[in-house]
């Protein structure tokens, strides 16, 4: 070869001899809103420019041509936008990736790269090839992360108002209601979406699912929509198909696992399926499969929150009517696959619909929580609300569910096993989908939003949007459901019924009820009533019968009497659940009429927590905490366990065994915290025992700096 070839070839490769690559993470951190991440590696968002800078070995000379290559993915490609090459040129241009010099002196590179708004997300691989006379040589600088972007107008996950960004993006703790209609209650979630290796978890969820299994290059390549994303994660989040996150369990009885109720967020519960080598995690239930969403949703960039639907319809067989059964002598029955849930819990997620237009742009519900198979999965969304309001059952994804979820009509039948026979006893379209919940933008407020998926309840509108939607899904049955409507409504009963709470209502104490009837009528009137009591879980799935009796009574001519229920606690103390639910129901069968259900769900306290910061809470200073406690009962309260976890105040979870509380005992302990950033924090804590399977606690803290 020869020697001026030689000494080209020598010059082109002795370029590529980098000290340094500066990925100048700090402030692109700053810059691109990822700098609350705990990762060392650059973590920037779409569509914006983020910059770098490269030490050589000499200086770059005019003649040599440099190329930058960005990829993600296992088969990256530039006709899947998995792949780009372009130039290193003097000026930012055009909408696909590009790279500017900004500097160039005593062998240093300033360099700003720009991808586009409707990139892939994903960690990508970026190499510089420089080349020189026909000489080429390539160089892997490294790997970044690339997220999207709700401050970018041209990103579909934008999001204009700024209070609204930082909760639903970078808020990493939260509210979620729970409980039913007449008794909504609320625990913390840490969501902790910045945590250590949260964001490589996300990444690996994708990389787990089963679309990126069965085509790995078209998956990637999909990582453009958050529409798709939502989906996947919707599906990963629960193990029902794949290598998914959470196992759920509704049974009451959670051997080999954890009680749904224990969890205090997901960041336990993901690195938990990392370390066992994608291992589903047990157990879970609704509010765990939304918060596990929304940690993953918000850490790849996709504005969401957390949704709670009270008296929420599972509706099998979408005819937009759940049917609930009970036998003669009054016990609710598991009979048919229907069912209305206490509560039940799913997400929202912002982005642009195009497929649908931009009027259905916004808020868009995807539900990882098991119920049906879509597509032969179990996933859920994402469902417009704005078509949701509108009766669109026909469009995608799973409109009729979630129609079904806040707007099916709940009609009840007394089953008598014997004879085989079913009988209508009542039908009632004002029941499912009451008080539908979320958090308030920068406070624990509850925000009622019931109205952006439903007009209001009974209105024209409202009516007229459920019998458009029966229409599309089955438009013969549109008639009938309407006229069956009409004569119900028609067929009052002569004798009202309802449970009124006449006591506290407590773990440890006596439940007092009293179950009162009116007559409507101007005639006597004699009924037998055949009363049960359950123990439930909150989706209504029935766990023990704790206790039962039978009366006659007589009401004279429009008289009201009233009879009283007493459940001691020894009845239900085995089979109470940490939902600390049970279903009162009465069955009254009146002389010459059908049977009237009264039935209803009574939820109780446990004792309190108290939470207490000793001392002024600040960034690397060690702050104890004390949490108090007693025993309420007459009883030993053994096997007591204290678990802590907080975003900001503790790296990883902490649990603290407790010594055995005596009969009316009050105990506490105290622990150390070490925060690790400034700001509003929430500690969370979960308290269990023998007597108790589950108590939460919650504390705000304010860390200065």
């Amino acid at each position: 070869m020869p020697f001026r070839q030689i000494s080209s070839l020598l010059f082109c490769l002795a370029a590529l001899e980098l000290q340094s690559v500066n990925w100048q993470t700090i402030y692109n951190g700053q810059e691109h809103h990822t700098d609350k991440f705990f990762s060392q590696e650059l973590i920037v968002r779409r569509g914006q420019l983020f910059c770098m800078s490269l030490t050589l070995y000499r200086s770059l000379s005019h003649r040599e041509e440099v190329t930058f290559t960005a990829s993600t993915g296992p088969y990256p490609s530039e006709s899947t936008k998995t792949k780009a090459v372009f130039p290193l040129s003097n000026r930012i241009s055009g909408t696909g990736w590009s790279a500017q010099l900004t500097y160039n002196k005593n062998n240093v590179l300033s360099i700003s790269i720009l991808s586009p708004a409707n990139a892939p997300i994903g960690r990508y691989t970026l190499s510089i090839q420089i080349s020189s006379e026909g000489n080429d040589s390539t160089l892997k600088l490294g790997t970044f992360i690339l997220l999207f972007n709700p401050w970018l107008q041209a990103d579909s996950v934008f999001m204009s108002n700024h209070d609204e960004r930082e909760e639903y993006v970078q808020e990493d703790a939260g509210i979620i209601f729970m409980g039913r209609t007449s008794y909504i209650s609320m625990i913390g979630w840490n969501y902790g979406q910045f945590e250590e290796d949260i964001l490589n978890i996300c990444l690996s969820l994708l990389d787990n699912s089963l679309n990126f299994r069965r085509d790995p290059a078209n998956d990637v390549a999909r990582r453009d929509d958050p529409q798709y994303i939502g989906r996947v994660l919707s599906a990963m989040i629960n193990a029902n198909d794949d290598h998914g996150v959470v196992t759920g369990n509704w049974s009451g009885s959670y051997i080999g696992g954890q009680d749904p109720r224990n969890w205090n967020g997901s960041v336990e519960i993901l690195r938990k399926w990392q370390i066992s080598g994608f291992r589903p995690v047990r157990y879970g239930q609704c509010w765990v499969f939304a918060g596990t969403l929304n940690t993953a949703l918000r850490c790849l960039g996709i504005p969401s929150r957390v949704i709670t639907n009270f008296n929420s319809a599972h509706d099998t067989d979408k005819n937009l009517s759940v049917d609930v059964y009970y036998d003669p002598r009054g016990r609710p029955m598991n009979k048919g696959s229907d069912s209305i849930w206490n509560f039940h819990v799913w997400n929202e997620a912002w982005f642009e619909r195009t497929d649908l237009g931009p009027s259905y742009a916004g808020w868009q519900v995807l539900d990882a929580t098991p119920q049906e198979m879509s597509q032969g999965v179990f996933q859920c969304g994402p469902a417009s609300v704005i078509a949701l309001r509108e009766g669109n059952v026909d469009w995608d994804f799973d409109m009729p569910f979630i129609f079904a979820e806040v707007n099916a009509d709940r009609i009840t039948w007394i089953y008598n096993a014997r004879t085989g026979g079913l009988k209508k006893n009542s039908s009632d379209s004002y029941t499912v989908g009451k008080y539908i919940s979320t958090k308030a933008v920068g406070s624990n407020t509850r925000i009622d939003v019931t109205e952006k998926y439903k007009y209001p309840e009974g209105s024209r509108e409202e009516r007229q949007v459920f019998e458009k939607a029966l229409g599309k899904l089955k438009p013969y049955m549109a008639f009938r459901a309407t006229s069956a409507r009409l004569r119900t409504e028609e067929l009052e009963p002569s004798i009202s019924g309802k449970f009124k709470i006449t006591g506290v209502l407590t773990v440890g104490k006596e439940v007092n009820l009293t179950l009162m009837f009116k007559n409507r009528t101007s005639d006597s009137k004699t009924m037998m009533v055949n009363m049960t009591a359950w123990t439930i879980v909150y989706n209504g799935t029935l766990v023990h019968e704790v206790w039962k009796d039978s009366v006659t009574l007589t009401l004279g001519p429009e008289e009201e009497i009233q009879h009283p229920v007493k459940i001691a606690y020894a009845l239900y103390e085995k089979y109470l659940k940490a939902d600390n639910m049970i279903r009162a129901t009465a069955v009254c069968q009146v002389t010459d009429e059908t049977e009237m259900v009264v039935e209803r769900d009574i939820i109780l306290d446990n004792p309190t927590l108290t939470l207490e910061v000793l001392d002024q809470a600040q960034v690397q200073k060690p702050v104890t905490v004390k949490v108090l406690f007693s025993n309420p009962l007459d009883e030993l309260m053994t096997d007591c366990k204290l678990m802590v976890e907080g975003s900001g105040l503790l790296l990883d979870t902490l649990k603290i065994d407790m010594p055995t509380l005596q009969p009316r005992e009050q105990s506490h302990v105290n622990f150390e915290i070490l925060p690790n950033r400034s700001g509003t924090k929430q500690l969370l804590t979960s308290f269990s025992c023998n007597k108790f399977p589950v108590i939460k606690g919650m504390l705000s803290i304010k860390v200065n700096e």
